[in-house]
């Protein structure tokens, strides 16, 4: 059986290049809005959320300007005008249809901010509309309700974006993005391991920091969403304090990190502790030393960190349809779902 999930994971190489293609020539344009601006706020929810995690890391770190991720009830249920000038609110929603997240973008506006919208709705949609630029990505259609091609083309609009605000990166790395995760799909490490690993698991804890920690919560969503596990997504140093308690025999950990991050190390420490514990340390990415350290790997991409995040959520992607399937689940249409979720 190929689950429309699965079919969506496959197309993302060529939703990845249509997008880049799409959104590059914006950049200018990114530009010379942001040029009005100091601070970023980012207005989304669910998967986009999580979206919008990676781009506050992205652009904190490498262009250098104040991020925070908005509270949308402030607008919509509070009512409460803040001073936004000189902010640029950047608005995140794969249908653009989400009433919650264009009423908060425009209140956003009202406030005094500059405004981007991000969506995969067309530039006919609402947040498309509401915004003083759109970044419409170009995933085509996903009909299996966990979010793959439409997350990750989110992203790779977040890296434009950081582009535009002056990232002090080598915007060349961006295409060699597709072909990276093009190979992580054929390539995705011991699935099947983890897979059994978790299969008569309650739970599972989900673990990254820095720029990977967008990975830990959005694979931890998946695993939730997909496969109803209890599955919590933290960064390491808050699983250090504390939550770590949680981690033993029936509760393993999945730790996600770059290869070249300084990170890297404490991801590699944390594994150690997980498995001198007597509990299962599955890993995504880190090379080797992450991998040796744990108890089944599965691969990262071959990207700098900065773009990183655009290929390691990749094997969570597969792990989640395969883990679904093997408990019996439909990962298209998860219980209590709809393809876009209204909030009041």
């Amino acid at each position: 059986m190929t689950t429309k999930m699965r079919s969506e994971i496959a197309e993302q190489p060529a939703a990845l290049r249509a997008t880049l293609d799409a959104l590059l020539p914006q950049v200018s344009e990114i530009a010379a809005l942001g040029e009005r601006t100091r601070q970023l706020l980012f207005i989304a929810r669910g998967t986009s959320d999580n979206a919008a995690v990676y781009g506050r890391y992205l652009v904190e770190s490498h262009a250098g300007r104040l991020s925070a991720l908005a509270a949308p009830s402030i607008a919509t249920t509070y009512r409460r005008k803040l001073d936004l000038d000189g902010v640029l609110a950047v608005a995140i929603s794969q249908s653009g249809r989400t009433e919650e997240i264009v009423e908060t973008l425009s209140w956003a506006k009202d406030c005094g901010a500059k405004t981007v919208g991000i969506t995969n709705g067309g530039a006919g949609s609402p947040l498309a509309q509401a915004a003083d630029v759109a970044l419409c990505t170009v995933a085509g259609e996903e009909k299996a309700v966990p979010a793959t091609k439409t997350y990750t083309t989110q992203l790779a609009a977040l890296a434009v974006l950081a582009l535009g605000l002056g990232a002090d990166v080598d915007a060349a790395e961006l295409q060699r993005v597709p072909e990276a995760v093009e190979k992580l799909i054929a390539e995705p490490g011991d699935i099947d391991a983890v897979v059994e690993g978790l299969a008569d698991k309650p739970g599972v804890v989900v673990s990254g920091r820095g720029l990977a920690f967008s990975t830990a919560l959005e694979t931890a969503l998946k695993l939730k969403e997909a496969c109803y596990l209890h599955a919590m997504g933290l960064s390491y140093a808050d699983l250090l304090h504390g939550p770590i308690a949680v981690v033993d025999a029936d509760t393993p950990a999945l730790l996600v990190a770059s290869e070249n991050s300084p990170t890297l190390q404490g991801t590699v420490a944390l594994a150690e502790r997980v498995v001198a514990a007597g509990a299962a340390a599955y890993t995504i990415g880190g090379g080797s030393a992450l991998a040796q350290a744990g108890t089944a790997a599965l691969n990262g991409p071959e990207l700098p960190e900065w773009l990183a995040p655009l290929g390691l959520i990749i094997p969570g992607q597969l792990l989640t349809e395969a883990l679904a399937r093997r408990l019996g689940h439909n990962p298209d249409a998860p219980r209590g779902l709809n393809k876009v979720t209204q909030t009041d």
